[in-house]
């Protein structure tokens, strides 16, 4: 019973793509590799980071941190050598800036409009009348209940 429970958790969580041939030799170069990795878009395969995609591009690009590591870059380096050379959009999260402004308050600003109209919508509906129904409309529900 407990052998599977432990089997069926080992599936639920996440493979890596990691090849072994692509993991370094120095415990400390692979542990600051898979950090960048997991910042690190996929840029073949859009909301997965390189560290868990199994597309070429992906396995080019952790290739490429690591190679970045070995010459010496420190993290932040290797992160400013790939948005130089893939854009803003190969973090999966991207800093704030004026260029995104847009962006990053759309959801929020929208969702304030929202209520905003909401609020007034409902405000502006008129009231539910507890007033007794007319003799007139009290034949006309009758017809209606009847048919």
């Amino acid at each position: 019973m407990i052998r599977t429970l432990l089997i069926l958790l080992m599936l639920a969580v996440p493979a890596q793509a990691i090849q072994p041939d692509e993991v370094l030799d120095d415990p400390a170069l692979e542990a600051r590799a898979r950090a960048i990795s997991a910042e690190l878009r996929c840029v073949g395969c859009q909301n997965e980071s390189i560290d868990f995609s199994s597309a070429e591009i992906a396995r080019d690009l952790r290739l490429l941190v690591r190679e970045r590591l070995v010459a010496g870059d420190t993290d932040a380096e290797v992160k400013a050598f790939m948005v130089a050379r893939y854009g803003e959009f190969v973090l999966l999260r991207p800093v704030f800036s004026a260029r995104n402004a847009a962006l990053w308050l759309a959801g929020p600003v929208l969702l304030l409009i929202g209520a905003a109209l909401s609020f007034a919508f409902i405000r502006r509906r008129p009231a539910a009348s507890d007033a007794p129904l007319s003799a007139e409309e009290k034949a006309r529900l009758d017809d209606v209940l009847k048919d």
